[in-house]
């Protein structure tokens, strides 16, 4: 039997009318109502009451987290990446309306806990709310009939109430409902990264219109070992909505003794580690009711890692569960039966109503297994609805387990992954999350990703991958200024400004090297946009903002599928100079493959600006004509909504001045008031994990491996809140990643020294804070020591902070944020060897040797490793989340009180820019 795959489904359009979704939802809806009213009959006034006792639910839930003014305008990503006073302490909430916001930032961090956050509540007792009916039977009060009532009485206000009133599922619905696609994009990214399970299907209990979250899950790219039958394994990559796997459902017919999400936690976890993917009743607060999160459906995954003690399946396996009862979610049952490989139905008894429910799934191809704990003499009762939908269901005698207070735990694990391990291997039906979505569709459910920007934007980067057979033809042919015009322009733009730097006078050389300049910007400026160029520059500049981010994360996920597989290399090799015969040095050969991104397009659109800028300014076009001057402009839309842009060319190794200072320019007019700036640079050698260090520290989107991503220096904007501000002294932090341009060796060509020196000086000349990651003790990369140097001699005193992270031990202990003791010790070779180029090396015994490097005063962090346990199954460690956010409030804290050198408003930036 062949996997039914994609044809089991059916094609489905990628959007479906309103009307047509509401009768299909009417259906399946009329379906469950019809079969319990053969039971019970019907209550039209219980019927009619229920929309508005959920829409009350819903509304109380929103109210009571702060949440209610996020509906019609929801909250961006943006808005929950600004830097406030929050930022600077680890605090508990004290309300619920703090619990979104506590959250979004511990999830900002990678926080393992972020969702076991609790309130301090510091109310007296009379302005308590007053508690729920369910869980007031929890706490009966008993006192003896000869106590005297009239003074009992009254201790039922001193009762204690919950340290947090709120279910953490109901928090992240709230928060998901809350939130615009890009923030519930970064919220669900987040979640997988801390092994937490992901929403599949969110509920919506006012307007029982449910969205199934492909966008939400977009982003999420998921790596295992795969094995072939026959050949060597290898780690495998792809995103998690386009990978195929066989999935498994667990579900809740009304009551069962037995946990879903407990089982699915053992299920999914080796014995020795334990995991908590799916949030259950016996954690911190999980035995709060649950409000609005009923109907919720979650998904999880397990990814092999090649390891036998560790892999409990051999193949990757997604796992489904369904808070509540099937019954009063028979939609989100429904999608379930049709999109798993086999559903697991854990009940304590079956009931009349119960088997008219599964009697309505005659005919599916879905495998059913029940998971019984009867009690109160129901055996008979089950065994006789169960002889009944064993031959509708096509089930046999071993499809029915049973759990109770006695049966060992371990064993019965054991048995339902053996089940779970034959089903897989078995055929079976095996989908993509994408193609769940058609099945989704089908049934009436809302699609997130079915909006019109959306698929606007989607079939605008259709239009432009289609035509990308191989990407570096697609470079060389389409996107040519970046080419050789641009390596060219930048060698004889590097020996004008040594000609300059060495005060040379005007000569003839000079002068044709600025004619050759010029005649090169002419050649540039004589082409035109190539077709793709201009679908893109189309794309940025859609008059809707939503479909302008829509398009960008099209984009960079439709160019990462049209790329072509490369092997990884380790920088350090690839980084070797090799100088050619004609003793020209091409520093275009010398870094790793770049990928094909979104930010060749971009540096396209520099180039042409940037040879038009430069045409004008020598007066050899005039203003008027010129056609690119808004290129900057739709740049900087891009900044200010959290995509990198590029400071420092990853191609020439060089800075497009004219680009750069435009950019700049367009961002003094757009801010306006609000233009004090701190930059803040990240350098080190690549692998060092500073990208991931800055991505978790102010949740930023720098590009991150090992020797596979984009190769420039980038830069991007985290926001100040304005009631913050005056406080910290600035109004923004400009964040540079210096991604792969510094080595992490000497080279032995002194050119290619000499560039990463000069670059490394660039980026922390413009500084007021820079963070220097490093793998070793004594491994400073000598070109961010020759630049140390370099800005000695200027006056240029930044606060650094050196980053030592451990990238071999994923359960190292806790942070150790003051040891300076390595500051101290006696540089390696490879860093004396630089300091000796600087011609400073006989007098520097210790870094400490320095002058900026003073150990009162600089701080020395020990980073632990970034994972807990072996991945692809391990979490985010709770030391590196805590041990970054110690490193953040250093900076802001530093930043605050001045220790950051003097900050910068935009004009000084620009001006510096063009000095440096």
């Amino acid at each position: 039997m062949a996997s039914p795959g994609r044809s089991d489904l059916g094609e489905v359009a990628p959007g479906i009318k309103a009307s047509e979704r509401r009768t299909a939802v009417a259906i399946a809806d009329l379906e469950w109502r019809e079969m319990e009213a053969d039971d019970y009959g019907t209550n039209e006034a219980q019927d009619s009451d229920f929309p508005t006792a959920e829409r009350s639910r819903l509304q109380e839930m929103l109210s009571l987290l702060g949440l209610e003014t996020y509906q019609a305008q929801k909250l961006s990503l943006q808005d929950a990446l600004q830097i406030s006073s929050d930022s600077m302490r680890n605090w508990a909430p004290q309300a619920p309306k703090d619990l979104p916001w506590n959250f979004l930032r511990k999830l900002q961090a990678l926080n393992a806990e972020a969702r076991n956050t609790t309130m301090v509540l510091d109310v007296p007792p009379d302005a308590r709310p007053m508690e729920k009916e369910s869980q007031m039977e929890e706490e009966i009060i008993y006192w003896d009939a000869a106590d005297d009532i009239s003074a009992d009485i009254y201790s039922f206000s001193e009762l204690p109430t919950p340290d947090t009133p709120v279910n953490p599922l109901d928090l992240l619905c709230a928060l998901l409902l809350s939130s615009d696609g890009f923030l519930q994009q970064e919220i669900v990214l987040k979640m997988s990264l801390c092994q937490f399970a992901l929403p599949l299907v969110l509920p919506d209990s006012e307007n029982h219109y449910h969205t199934f979250l492909l966008w939400a899950l977009r982003a999420v790219v998921r790596t295992w070992w795969a094995q072939p039958p026959r050949g060597v394994g290898g780690l495998r990559e792809d995103s998690a909505v386009l990978s195929r796997a066989p999935t498994f459902a667990f579900v809740r017919m009304e009551v069962s003794s037995n946990s879903k999400s407990q089982l699915l936690n053992a299920v999914l976890s080796p014995s020795h580690r334990p995991r908590d993917c799916f949030w259950h009743r016996d954690l911190s607060v999980g035995t709060n009711p649950r409000e609005i999160a009923d109907g919720l459906v979650e998904v999880s995954w397990f990814l092999p890692s090649g390891r036998e003690d560790l892999d409990v399946f051999p193949e990757p396996v997604a796992f489904l569960n369904l808070r509540g009862d099937i019954g009063s979610h028979w939609l989100q049952f429904k999608l379930l039966t049709e999109i798993s490989s086999a559903v697991f139905i854990l009940t304590d008894n079956i009931s009349r109503k119960d088997y008219k429910l599964l009697y309505s799934l005659r005919g599916s191809a879905t495998k059913y297994y029940f998971i019984l704990s009867p009690y109160r003499g129901k055996r008979n009762t089950n065994l006789r609805f169960l002889n009944k939908l064993i031959p509708v269901l096509k089930m046999d005698h071993s499809h029915v387990l049973v759990k109770v207070s006695s049966t060992d735990s371990a064993g019965f694990v054991r048995r339902v992954r053996s089940i779970v391990a034959h089903v897989a291997r078995s055929p079976c039906r095996r989908l993509s999350v994408e193609e769940m979505a058609h099945a989704a569709r089908k049934l009436g459910l809302r699609v997130d990703e079915d909006c019109d920007e959306c698929q606007r934007a989607k079939q605008r980067m259709e239009r432009i991958t289609r035509r990308i057979k191989d990407c570096d033809a697609y470079r060389r042919d389409e996107l040519w200024l970046q080419g050789d015009p641009w390596r060219k322009a930048a060698q004889v733009e590097k020996e004008l400004c040594q000609a300059q730097r060495a005060g040379d006078p005007p000569d003839k050389g000079r002068a044709e090297l600025g004619h050759r300049l010029l005649e090169l910007r002419a050649q540039q400026n004589r082409q035109d946009p190539a077709w793709g160029l201009q679908e893109f520059i189309a794309g940025i500049s859609s008059a809707s903002l939503a479909e302008k981010q829509y398009f960008l994360r099209w984009m960079e996920w439709g160019l990462a599928r049209v790329a072509q597989p490369r092997p990884r290399q380790p920088p350090e090799t690839i980084l070797s100079l090799r100088p050619k015969h004609c003793g020209m040095v091409d520093f275009g050969e010398l870094l790793w493959p770049e990928p094909l991104g979104v930010e060749h397009f971009l540096r396209e659109m520099g180039q042409f600006y940037e040879a038009e800028s430069c045409l004008v300014e020598a007066g050899k076009l005039p203003a008027g004509q010129r056609r690119f001057a808004h290129f900057p402009g739709l740049a900087l839309e891009l900044l200010l909504k959290g995509l990198p842009l590029e400071l420092i060319d990853g191609s020439t190794l060089s800075t497009p001045l004219h680009w750069v200072t435009g950019l700049l320019k367009e961002l003094h007019v757009r801010l306006e008031r609000r233009s004090r700036l701190v930059v803040l640079s990240a350098l080190g050698a690549p692998g060092t994990g500073k990208s991931t260090l800055l991505n978790t520290m102010f949740g930023l989107r720098f590009a991150t491996g090992r020797g596979c991503g984009p190769r420039g220096a980038f830069m991007q904007l985290v926001t100040v809140a304005e009631n913050f501000s005056q406080d910290l002294g600035c109004d923004h932090i400009l964040v540079i990643d210096s991604g792969g341009l510094i080595g992490g060796a000497l080279t032995a060509a002194g050119e290619r020294f000499e560039l990463e020196a000069s670059l490394a000086t660039l980026l922390m000349g413009l500084s007021n804070v820079t963070v220097v990651s490093l793998a070793e003790t004594r491994d400073i990369p000598p070109a961010v020591l020759h630049a140390f140097l370099r800005l000695e001699k200027t006056g240029h005193v930044p606060n650094y902070q050196f980053v030592y992270q451990n990238l071999q031990d994923a359960c190292a202990p806790g942070p150790r944020p003051r040891d300076r003791r390595p500051l101290l010790d006696p540089p390696g070779d490879v860093s004396r060897a630089g300091a000796q180029m600087e011609k400073q090396g006989d007098g520097i015994r210790t870094l400490a040797d320095l002058a900026f490097c003073d150990p009162e005063k600089q701080h020395v962090w020990h980073i632990p490793g970034l994972w807990h346990g072996v991945p692809p199954m391990a979490a985010v460690s709770l030391g590196y989340s805590e041990a970054i956010f110690e490193l953040k409030r250093c900076l802001l804290e530093n930043i605050r009180n001045g220790l950051s050198n003097q900050n910068k408003n935009i004009q000084q930036l620009i001006e510096l820019v063009r000095r440096l």
